[in-house]
C-alpha cells in the first residue's frame, strides 16, 4: 500500500537524512524541488478508428551533476507524484554510483496490456514526438522501466531520429542491440542487486550456500537476481508476481518457473526438462504472506510502499535487498532498523540498470560496442565500490546502509552546488 503521496515520503527521507550529513539548508532546499517537470496529454489513434488520450509525464528532478538520467513506465498508476519521487531517487542513485547523470522519470498512465503491438507503437512515438525538446542526449536520457522494454525504446529513437533529422542512438538507453544497445543490458537491475548481495553476505559472515531467499516481483529485476542467486547457492524459496505467490521450503528452480510463467503468464511451482514442466509440491501465498515468511533474505522487486508501519514488525528476514523503488515507506524505517534487519537501500542495490545505461550512453557516444565480459566486470567494479563506501561509511558513523548511501550522494551533490556558490560564498567574499 501507499501512502498518499509517495513524493511527499520521498521528501521526508531527503529532508532527515540531510540534516544528518550537515548539509547546507540552501543546498536542501534546493533537492525539495524538480527542476522542470513535463504534463502533457497523448492523442492515439486505435485500431477501431476511435481516438483516445492518455496522460504522459516527465520530470527532470535535477541536473547538478550532468544530464538527467532516467526510465519510462507504462502502468495504470502512473501519476506526477510518483514521476517526482522516482525522479528524486534516480537523482540520489546516482550520485551514490558516481555516474555524471542528474535524476529524471517519466511514464504514461495506461494498462499497455490493453493495446495491441501497433497502439502500443504509436503511444511511444507520440511521447516522444510531444517531448522531443524536453529530451537530448545531453539533456535528458529516457530508458525501460515497468512495461517498457528494449523494442519500445527502439520506436522512440527512431521518432527522435525523424523529429530532429539525425541519428541520435545516446538519446535512449535501453535499445535493441541492433540498434546500438549494450550487451548486459537485459540483466544489469537483477546483477547489480546480485552483487551487493554477495557483498552484504560477505560482510555479514554467512555462508551463501545456507541461506534462503524471498522475491516479491517476478519481472526482470526478480528472475534476474533470483536466477544468479540460485546459481551462486542460495535457495530460492519463494516467488511472487501481481496475481500472488508461491512457496517451497525444498527451494524452487528459477529457470523452470520462468519459463513457465513464459507458457502460461503465471508463477507456477514446476521443474521444466526441455519443453516439458512438471508440478512439483509448493504452497500458494499471498504478497503479504511472502513479505513476512521466515527467509534469511528478503528482496521486494515489485512497485513501491509494499512494507509499513502496519506490516514492519511482520517482517523476520535478516536482510533486505531492495530492487523495487521505495519497498519500504519511511514510516517503516525505524520499525525495521530496531529489528536488527541489514537493509540495502534502492539507490544503491538497484543501481545496476542506471550503470549499464551510462556504460551504453558512453559506447553510443565513443562509436564502441563493448564484450559482455567487459560491461560485466565495469558493473562488478562499479557496484562493489560503491558498496564498500556506503557500508564504510555506515561503520564509521554509526550509520544504517540507507542513511550512509543517502549521505554520501547528498555529499557529493553538495559538494556540486558549494562549486557554484552559495550564500555563505557570497556573503564572505
Amino acid at each position: 500500500m501507499k501512502t498518499a503521496s509517495t513524493f511527499n515520503d520521498a521528501l521526508v527521507r531527503v529532508k532527515s537524512l540531510a540534516e544528518l550529513a550537515n548539509i547546507n539548508p540552501e543546498i536542501i532546499e534546493g533537492l525539495l524541488h524538480p527542476k522542470e517537470i513535463m504534463m502533457v496529454s497523448l492523442p492515439v489513434r486505435m485500431d477501431d478508428g476511435s481516438q483516445q488520450y492518455f496522460s504522459g509525464y516527465r520530470c527532470r528532478y535535477n541536473s547538478i551533476l550532468g544530464p538527467t538520467k532516467g526510465g519510462v513506465r507504462f502502468h495504470p498508476n502512473v501519476n506526477e507524484d510518483e514521476v517526482k519521487a522516482l525522479a528524486l531517487w534516480m537523482t540520489i542513485k546516482c550520485a551514490v554510483v558516481g555516474l555524471p547523470f542528474g535524476g529524471a522519470k517519466g511514464g504514461i498512465t495506461v494498462n499497455p496490456k490493453a493495446l495491441s503491438p501497433m497502439e502500443l507503437e504509436r503511444l511511444s512515438r507520440v511521447y516522444i514526438r510531444v517531448l522531443a525538446d524536453f529530451i537530448g542526449p545531453h539533456r535528458d536520457i529516457p530508458a525501460p522501466d515497468v512495461y517498457t522494454n528494449s523494442r519500445i525504446m527502439g520506436w522512440m529513437m527512431a521518432e527522435y531520429d525523424a523529429i530532429k533529422r539525425t541519428h541520435a542512438p545516446d538519446v535512449i538507453t535501453g535499445k535493441p542491440i541492433e540498434l546500438g544497445g549494450s550487451l548486459g543490458r537485459d540483466d544489469a537491475t537483477g546483477r547489480g542487486a546480485y552483487l551487493c548481495t554477495l557483498e552484504l553476505i560477505n560482510k555479514m559472515g554467512w555462508n551463501l550456500t545456507e541461506l534462503s531467499v524471498a522475491v516479491q516481483g517476478f519481472g526482470n529485476g526478480g528472475y534476474h537476481v533470483a536466477r544468479l542467486l540460485q546459481q551462486a547457492g542460495c535457495k530460492i524459496v519463494a516467488i511472487s508476481d501481481s496475481q500472488g505467490g508461491i512457496y517451497s521450503e525444498d527451494g524452487f528452480d528459477i529457470e523452470s518457473l520462468w519459463q513457465g510463467k513464459q507458457q502460461s503468464k503465471q508463477v507456477k511451482g514446476v521443474y521444466c526438462h526441455g519443453s516439458v514442466c512438471e508440478i512439483v509440491k509448493h504452497e500458494r501465498i499471498s504478497n503479504e504472506e511472502l513479505l513476512t515468511l521466515d527467509v534469511d533474505i528478503l528482496i521486494p522487486a515489485a512497485l513501491e510502499g509494499v512494507i509499513t508501519k502496519n506490516n514492519a514488525n511482520k517482517v523476520r528476514a535478516k536482510a533486505i535487498i531492495e530492487i523495487a523503488n521505495g519497498p519500504i515507506l519511511s514510516e517503516a524505517d525505524d520499525i525495521i532498523n530496531n529489528k536488527g534487519i541489514k537493509v540495502v537501500p534502492d539507490v544503491l542495490a538497484n543501481a545496476g540498470g542506471v550503470t549499464v545505461s551510462y556504460f551504453e550512453w558512453v559506447q553510443n557516444r565513443s562509436g564502441q560496442a563493448w564484450t559482455i565480459e567487459k560491461v560485466h566486470t565495469q558493473l562488478k567494479e562499479r557496484m562493489t565500490a560503491a558498496f564498500e563506501k556506503v557500508w564504510d561509511l555506515a561503520e564509521k558513523e554509526q550509520r544504517t546502509l540507507r542513511e550512509s548511501a543517502y549521505v554520501q550522494a547528498l555529499r557529493r551533490i553538495s559538494s556540486a552546488v558549494e562549486a557554484h556558490g552559495t550564500r555563505d560564498y557570497f556573503n564572505h567574499n
